[in-house]
């Protein structure tokens, strides 16, 4: 109940924030000028974006994952406070490029950085599960499919800005998303070796074999 007030509240101040500016403006550019260089009309406006990351997630996570064990919002708790933090060290190099672009772009990159941590974890789950449905496939490969492709646009973007700008904060930002991609290639053999596993009679006793030298590899 508490979450559904948020989203109506948020709602309900951003219409009022872009009916009035329409009203007083008549026109969409002029309009957008007012909200822009009005602090608390663009406080009430990131609260609203804040609002619709959030429900974004919430609808992935269904889609992805369904339910999430309490051992997986735990290790995404802990991972969360140790990633802004060192993140937030890394950016200070550039605290000049500070923007709203800049707050957009962090707000993606954790975004993201969060479903990689889930999908690992739900990866790593197979091995103690004693029944792996199709609907587990589909989401690993459809969501590892998705975050791969993303990974590698961000990392192109980086690289195509820091080429033409020079050294800025995409440069921090194309290293996040290429330690994100080995991520997922690592998670990839991961989600390969397990399922080779699970489909012999046996237990395959070389896998540890074969993921240490995955990880020495990647």
């Amino acid at each position: 109940m508490r979450i559904e007030l948020v989203i109506l509240g948020s709602l309900v101040l951003s219409t009022t924030v872009l009916g009035n500016a329409y009203y007083h403006k008549k026109q969409f550019y002029p309009s957008v000028v007012h909200i822009t260089k009005s602090n608390p009309s663009m406080m009430v406006m990131y609260i609203q974006a804040l609002v619709i990351v959030v429900l974004l997630g919430k609808l992935m996570k269904r889609v992805f994952f369904g339910q999430l064990r309490a051992a997986e919002v735990e290790h995404l708790i802990d991972r969360s406070w140790y990633a802004i933090t060192e993140t937030c060290l890394a950016f200070t190099v550039f605290r000049e490029d500070f923007s709203t672009k800049f707050v957009a772009l962090f707000t993606v990159l954790l975004f993201l950085k969060a479903f990689h941590w889930l999908v690992e974890d739900r990866v790593d789950y197979m091995e103690r599960s004693p029944i792996i449905s199709w609907l587990f496939h589909c989401r690993v490969t459809s969501l590892l499919l998705v975050l791969g492709a993303l990974d590698w646009h961000f990392v192109q973007a980086a690289y195509t800005a820091t080429l033409t700008q020079g050294a800025s904060v995409q440069l921090v930002f194309g290293f996040e998303y290429a330690i994100l991609l080995t991520m997922v290639a690592m998670v990839i053999v991961k989600y390969g070796l397990h399922t080779y596993d699970i489909q012999r009679e046996n237990p395959w006793e070389d896998k540890a074999v074969f993921l240490l030298y995955a990880e020495l590899v990647i």
